[in-house]
């Protein structure tokens, strides 16, 4: 089956170029995006599943409501191989490839995660800690970074800082110690302002930052660090490793574990071929907005060859949102690309920052699902 554009994953990145591609050419777009799921979950939903503010089902926008002029949206496995991808529907061929997969991840990767800890970045751990975490009555709580890169820089901090008012709520804080375990030297680096209120803001509720280590093996009640420090817990919640998925491993993509591209225009070493999101070596964080922005920049280098339009370069620019479980919101405006050195605007966290988060969220919800 011969398209002109096949997109690999419909997040943040394929969505965005989706519906990019559908408004510039309409239904002359002929665009099939593949994705093996059946819905799409915004990944700072998990933080209200985990704590019962939702449910999963409640946050699951299907993928049967994305509906373009020009877009074909397949629920498949793939198996991808330059300009060609086989699903068991069969083989799909286009001009264009782009690989939008995001990064899964693994848990094997640390021994004793499965069997002693869990894990909130996934829908089936957040899910799971909905059930979990009503039964925790005190003791030591760890969060703790399996390996980076990793997905939201800011995720483990809105955990730490939800955990606390959620304890304090239920009234046993004074009965729990919690301990946050990062690999970063601070727990925001592309905004130091933001990094310096998180910090400020775990001082104020007795939380302990350990930076620059990160867990590498859970033992029943024990978490070992990378530099060989133990730490005793009661309930463990991790961010598991991450790692492309296997598909674009076996395809020989690769390199060093993720994907090199070309920064500006998001080009793999094969032609017409683009890779964009979590699973792209760009050196970004890993957030749903810059795999956007990078979105923009692939659908102008694909209307550019088409049509004879001008290409944009990637602008590297995105947002950082942290939640702080008390109703307010902060976030950073970043700008890694356009100027000589990264620009980041700070806005501390505040009832307006929810405002602004609920337009987000409210923003691409109707803008791809018609929600």
């Amino acid at each position: 089956m011969k398209s002109r554009v096949l997109i690999l994953g419909a997040g943040f990145g394929g969505l965005e170029l989706a519906t990019l591609l559908s408004e510039a050419l309409g239904e002359a777009a002929d665009v099939v995006l593949i994705d093996k799921s059946d819905s799409f979950v915004f990944g700072y939903s998990r933080i209200d599943v985990m704590f019962g503010k939702t449910t999963l089902d409640a946050v699951r926008l299907p993928y049967e409501d994305f509906a373009k002029p020009g877009i074909r949206l397949v629920r498949d496995t793939i198996d991808a191989d330059a300009r060609r991808v086989t699903t068991t529907e069969g083989i799909y061929e286009a001009d264009f490839l782009v690989i939008a997969l995001g990064a899964d991840y693994d848990i094997p990767a640390t021994p004793g995660l499965a069997e002693y800890g869990n894990e909130f970045y996934s829908n089936m751990g957040a899910d799971r800690l909905r059930s979990v975490l009503p039964g925790f009555s005190g003791g030591s709580v760890l969060i703790g970074v399996c390996g980076f890169p990793y997905k939201c820089p800011p995720g483990p901090s809105e955990c730490a800082l939800t955990l606390h008012h959620y304890l304090t709520e239920r009234g046993i804080r004074d009965k729990c110690d919690i301990t946050f375990v990062s690999p970063l030297s601070t727990p925001m680096p592309a905004s130091a302002e933001m990094a310096q209120a998180l910090m400020d803001s775990f001082e104020d509720f007795g939380i302990c930052l350990l930076r620059q280590r990160k867990v590498i093996r859970l033992e029943p009640g024990l978490a070992v660090l990378d530099d060989g420090m133990e730490l005793p817990f009661d309930l463990f919640l991790g961010v598991p490793k991450h790692t492309p998925p296997q598909v674009v491993i076996d395809s020989g993509l690769t390199e060093d574990g993720w994907v090199p591209i070309h920064l500006a225009t998001l080009e793999t070493r094969f032609p017409d071929v683009y890779a964009i999101g979590d699973m792209a070596a760009t050196g970004l964080p890993k957030s749903g907005t810059f795999a956007e922005s990078a979105a923009r920049s692939v659908s102008t280098a694909i209307l550019a060859k088409l049509e004879g339009a001008e290409a944009e370069q990637n602008t590297g620019t995105g947002t950082c949102i942290v939640e702080y479980g008390d109703g307010r919101v902060s976030y950073a405006e970043l700008d890694f690309l356009t100027g000589a050195s990264l620009q980041a605007i700070y806005h501390p966290p505040s009832i307006a920052g929810k405002t602004f988060k609920n337009g987000f969220d409210g923003h691409r919800r109707a803008r791809w699902f018609n929600a």
